[in-house]
């Protein structure tokens, strides 16, 4: 009999051990998953005079870093603003703990540079949003500012 109130004594302890720990694991599960690649930065607002030189449109920009120690194929990748303009990745690895800027003008695309060759503005200087999808159209990342429309945040600068 003694033996059968301590392994049930036991089994009780280890439900209740059970109950208290199985929080802290469902808990672990619900923290936010910090994305591998992620937009660190947006220059919206060109600075100087808005005059469509290449020089004032490169100094337009999104940024997004690689947080791993991995390099990631963004081939197929997508980054668009609001009103449909969309840059898409061609043959870019974007390196382990790298970052990268995507200029809105005409440049020579480099490891830490890359360039939409457009001849007009992309990012809405008083609203925006700068979208990152992979090549699956998969969620990765935005990026908002201002408040004139439907916007979760501001941008970081």
């Amino acid at each position: 009999m003694t033996a059968r109130r301590l392994s049930a004594a036991a089994l009780a302890a280890a439900a209740v051990i059970g109950a208290v720990a199985l929080p802290a694991s469902a808990a672990d599960r619900s923290r936010p998953h910090h994305p591998k690649v992620e937009i660190t930065g947006v220059q919206y607002d060109s600075p100087g005079r808005d005059d469509r030189s290449r020089r004032s449109l490169n100094k337009e920009w999104v940024e997004l870093t690689n947080n791993t120690r991995r390099a990631v194929n963004l081939d197929g990748w997508t980054l668009q603003d609001e009103d449909g303009h969309t840059y898409t990745f061609d043959h870019y690895r974007l390196d382990g703990r790298a970052t990268v800027r995507i200029h809105t003008g005409e440049g020579r695309d480099t490891d830490t540079d890359l360039y939409q060759d457009r001849r007009h503005y992309v990012w809405d200087n008083r609203s925006d949003t700068a979208t990152l999808r992979n090549d699956r159209d998969r969620f990765i990342d935005d990026e908002s500012w201002g408040n004139d429309r439907h916007h979760r945040g501001s941008a970081r600068r």
